[in-house]
This record gives C-alpha cells, sequence and structure tokens, in this order.
C-alpha cells in the first residue's frame, strides 16, 4: 500500500525531516516517495535532489543517481558535497580521471581545508630536481594506499618528502625510499619547490585503472618473535567504530565465530591481542602469515601493499570506492581477493564461500 504525502506549500524543512526520518529508520521507499514530493515542489532547491539521489545511491541504483547529482550541480555549481559523492559514484565504477578531479572538491568540506602552506601546490609539473612535500589526509588505510606514489615522483627525479601519522613512519621510511616525518607537533622540512595533498595524487598523475602501481611496496624489516609452524591465518574482523559506516563493514560476533573455528592456526590481528606499537610491528606479524582475512580496514590495505595473499570481507552498503564494483580482485592490491556481501546484513555467503575457500588451500 502506497503513502500518502501531503506537502504544505511553505513546509519544505519539515519535509525533508520527515523524509531524513524515514532514511534513517532504513525505509528507503517511503524517504524515495518524500523526496520525490519535495523534489516535485521545489523543483530550483538543489538540496531535495541531493538527498534523493543519496537513496537512490543506496538503493545501488547508480545511473539515476548520477544523473541527479549532475542536476544539482548544474543548479548548485559550488556544491562540495554533492561532487564529493559523485566523485566516489564514479571511482566505484573505474572512471579515475573525472571521479579524482571531483573529489578535489573535499576541500571544500568543514574539516577538510588544505592548510596554508606558502608553497606552491603541484598541479603535475616537472619534478626532476625538485622538493616534493607530500601532505597526509584520511585515515592509515587510505595513506597506505596513497603512499606507493611516493615512489614514483621520486623515480620522476623529485626529492620526496612524505608527513604522515606517527603510526607509519617506521613502516614507510623502511620501504618507500624518500624522507619520511611523523605529521605530530613541529615538523622541520627543506623548503619544498612544490607541495601535495597525499590524496590528491592519483588527479596530478592522471590515474587510470590500468596504470595504478600494483607492485608490493611495503615490506617488514622490525624483529617479531616467531609464531612457529602450521597454516597460519591473521583475522582482522572489526574496525575503527568512529568509521562512519562501520556499523555495515566490521562483522558481528556471531559472523566472526564462524571464521575463528576455521580449521587452521587463527591468529588475531586487533591491536589489543597483538601488542603492536605501530604499523611496522604489525608488518612483521603479517609477514609470517599464511593469509590475512579482514574486513575493509587498514590492516587489509598494508597485507596487499606488502604482497601478501589477503581476502576482504566487503558489506553491501556503502562499499568504499577504491574496491570498484562486481570485482573479486583489486588492480591496486593483486595478492587481495574480494569477498561481497550479496545483500544488506548478509554475511553468511561470503563467509561459507571462504570456509570452503580455505579448506581447498590447505596442504
Amino acid at each position: 500500500m502506497g503513502v500518502r504525502v501531503t506537502v504544505e506549500v511553505n513546509d519544505l524543512p519539515g519535509l525533508l525531516a520527515r523524509a531524513a526520518a524515514r532514511r534513517e529508520a532504513g525505509d528507503l521507499a517511503g524517504a524515495e516517495r518524500l523526496y520525490a514530493a519535495a523534489v516535485a515542489g521545489w523543483p530550483a532547491e538543489p538540496e531535495p535532489l541531493h538527498h534523493l539521489a543519496g537513496v537512490h545511491r543506496l538503493q545501488d541504483r547508480l545511473d539515476l543517481a548520477e544523473a541527479e547529482y549532475r542536476r544539482v550541480l548544474q543548479l548548485a555549481p559550488g556544491a562540495a558535497a554533492t561532487a564529493r559523492v559523485l566523485a566516489t559514484i564514479l571511482l566505484s565504477q573505474g572512471r579515475y580521471p573525472e571521479g579524482f578531479q571531483l573529489l578535489e572538491a573535499r576541500h571544500d568540506l568543514a574539516g577538510m581545508a588544505k592548510p596554508a602552506l606558502p608553497f606552491p601546490e603541484w598541479r603535475g609539473e616537472p619534478l626532476f630536481g625538485k622538493q616534493l612535500l607530500i601532505w597526509p589526509e584520511q585515515g592509515y588505510g587510505d595513506q597506505i594506499q596513497f603512499a606507493r606514489f611516493a615512489g614514483v615522483l621520486r623515480d620522476r627525479g623529485a626529492e620526496v618528502t612524505l608527513l604522515c601519522h606517527p603510526e607509519l613512519v617506521t613502516l614507510f621510511a623502511a620501504s618507500l625510499g624518500v624522507r619520511v616525518l611523523a605529521a605530530k607537533g613541529a615538523v622541520e622540512f627543506p623548503d619544498p619547490d612544490y607541495w601535495v595533498m597525499q590524496g590528491s595524487l592519483a588527479a596530478r598523475l592522471g590515474l587510470t585503472v590500468e596504470t595504478i602501481p600494483a607492485a608490493p611496496y611495503l615490506r617488514a624489516t622490525t624483529p617479531w618473535p616467531p609464531l612457529g609452524e602450521g597454516f597460519k591465518v591473521g583475522l582482522k574482523l572489526i574496525g575503527n567504530p568512529h568509521h562512519h559506516n562501520d556499523a555495515n563493514r566490521s562483522l558481528p560476533a556471531e559472523a566472526a565465530q564462524g571464521l575463528r573455528d576455521l580449521p587452521a592456526r587463527m591468529v588475531s590481528l586487533e591491536p589489543a591481542d597483538t601488542g603492536a606499537a605501530d604499523f611496522a610491528n604489525t608488518a612483521a606479524l603479517l609477514e609470517q602469515l599464511d593469509l590475512v582475512i579482514a574486513v575493509d580496514t587498514s590492516v587489509a590495505h598494508l597485507a596487499g601493499a606488502m604482497g601478501k595473499p589477503c581476502w576482504v570481507l566487503l558489506p553491501a552498503i556503502e562499499t568504499d570506492w577504491r574496491w570498484l564494483r562486481g570485482r573479486t580482485d583489486s588492480p591496486w592490491y593483486p595478492s587481495v581477493r574480494l569477498y561481497r556481501q550479496p545483500a544488506p546484513g548478509d554475511w553468511s555467503t561470503p563467509i561459507a564461500q571462504i570456509v570452503r575457500d580455505v579448506a581447498a588451500l590447505r596442504p
């Protein structure tokens, strides 16, 4: 039975609030009807159309969502939030040149502004003999993923200084062949000829799916107590609870137990269990494993960057753009295999496949 919507002529905020409540309650069909009514009543307003596109994105109706987001940008060319989410749709489809350019709009959002540095920002100029500073942004996984480009720029003749979270310094310094400094407190570095945000490197390099530098680029160099014999599988089944999509990407306890019971020597990769002080310690632990099984979190990126076999469990809702769509492999990390939920909340299907695949691996 349909939902009857009564639209008050001057009550757009009330209608949007009702639609948002439906969306938060998981009633996407009800939210769609309310947002569609708002779009019909206020066709020149970008906000209802942005929200309607968001519901269509959650329903995996990406062609429709893309068209609506583009219409929002026609109505409001400076709509940074719209440009950013449109970027993720394009990136998830492998449409990298336009997607990474649109992703630059993130710097117009609160809390994501570029630093005010007194040096030219690198836009793709020749770098031979130049000093380049790479400025960090976003989380551990993002910084691990994009750290590969430091070596690319080094090979172009740049003297690269990479700033990163302190927990990544030892790992990066041992692996990347560039100057690595902790982005904490007062930091001294040579005056650069250029600087660039780390998340902008793909856009500046004109990256495509076919040109991703995918060879392993991180390695374990710190000692770690030997784990002993046996087929060893590392598990990282929950992510950062503050991540906006963590409720969908982390495994509930019952689903996680199905993996802990695999016929192998299981090694928890949760920091509280490993005692790892930083990612160099975690890399040393991963080096001893035969396989890593993880949800979409930084350990998956680390394993992939090391070339370690890693099976990644992906949610059906708001799957991160970097894993693309409909693939079981990753052009970013050739050693990674992807196991996707076929429907929201269905972890049993990918876990059952992992159980079968682990059994096939065992000698």
